[in-house]
C-alpha cells in the first residue's frame, strides 16, 4: 500500500515530514489531523498511544512515530537524493547530530512560548515568566543555529538534507511569538529564505491551508482517519 503521512494542524512540527517526502519523490499519502481535538481522539490514539504527530504508516502497514524515527526511515530511502547517508557514515552522523539537537533543543526551546499562548487561565505574571523563559531559550538556539551554519548555505553543508526540512517546520513558530528578529542571524535568516522558496516548502504550507495541490513529489492525495485506520 502506499505510505500515509498523519500531519497535525495548525503548524505542526510534522510539516518537515511533508517536505521530506516531497524530497524523496516516492508515492505517499497524506492524513489530516485537527490538533489537539483528533490527535488526543482515541481513534488517533490507535494510530499513536501518545496521540501526537507526526505518525507515518509504510507501505508494509508498520506504524512509526516521532519526527526522528521518521526522518531517519526516510533518509535510508533517500540515500540516492542526498537527502540522507549510509549508517556507519561520517554524513549520516552528522545529519542525526543535526536532527537529534532540532528535536530536542530547538523543538523544546519554543514549549514555554506554546505553553503561555495555549492556556488562558494563567495568571498574566505567569504568562510572562514563560515568555521570558522562552525567549530566552529560542535566542540561545539561534546563536547556537548562526555557530553551526557559519557559512554554508545548508545545515549540513552544500545541499539540503532531512535536517533542513525538519528545521523550516519548527523556525516557522517564530511568527507565531515575536520573541526574536531572525534578522539578527544572518545565516539562519538565509537559510530561512532559501527554503521559504523551495517549491516542497511551498507545497507544504499549501497542504496545511487545505488548497487543492498538486505537488512536485509523490503525492498521491488525501485520506480520511477512518480509511486510514481501515487499512490497518
Amino acid at each position: 500500500m502506499t505510505p500515509i503521512l498523519f500531519y497535525g494542524i495548525p503548524s505542526g512540527c510534522s510539516f518537515g515530514s511533508i517536505v521530506a517526502l516531497e524530497w524523496l519523490g516516492e508515492p505517499y499519502r497524506l492524513s489530516r489531523i485537527q490538533m489537539p481535538e483528533v490527535v488526543q481522539s482515541e481513534a488517533f490514539r490507535r494510530i499513536n498511544p501518545v496521540g501526537e504527530t507526526p505518525s507515518l504508516k509504510t507501505g508494509d502497514g508498520h506504524i512509526i512515530s516521532e519526527s526522528l524515527a521518521i526522518m531517519n526511515h526516510l533518509g535510508a530511502r533517500g540515500i540516492a537524493k542526498g537527502i540522507g547517508f549510509k549508517q556507519g557514515t561520517t554524513d549520516f552522523d552528522r545529519l542525526n547530530q543535526r536532527l537529534a539537537y532540532l528535536n530536542t533543543s530547538f523543538f523544546n526551546a519554543f514549549s514555554p512560548l506554546w505553553y503561555a499562548l495555549e492556556h488562558d487561565t494563567m495568571k498574566p505574571e505567569e504568562k510572562q515568566a514563560l515568555r521570558n523563559y522562552g525567549a530566552a531559550n529560542v535566542t540561545r538556539a539561534h546563536h547556537e543555529l548562526e555557530k553551526m551554519l557559519g557559512k554554508d548555505p545548508w545545515l549540513l553543508g552544500n545541499g539540503h538534507t532531512l535536517a533542513d526540512a525538519y528545521f523550516i517546520g519548527i523556525a516557522r513558530w517564530t511568527k507565531y511569538h515575536n520573541v526574536v528578529d531572525r534578522k539578527d542571524f544572518p545565516a539562519v535568516q538565509a537559510l530561512f529564505e532559501r527554503l521559504e522558496n523551495d517549491p516542497a516548502v511551498k507545497f507544504a504550507h499549501a497542504i496545511e491551508r487545505g488548497e487543492d495541490v498538486k505537488g512536485s513529489g509523490g503525492f498521491a492525495g488525501h485520506v480520511s482517519l477512518e480509511q486510514a485506520l481501515s487499512e490497518i
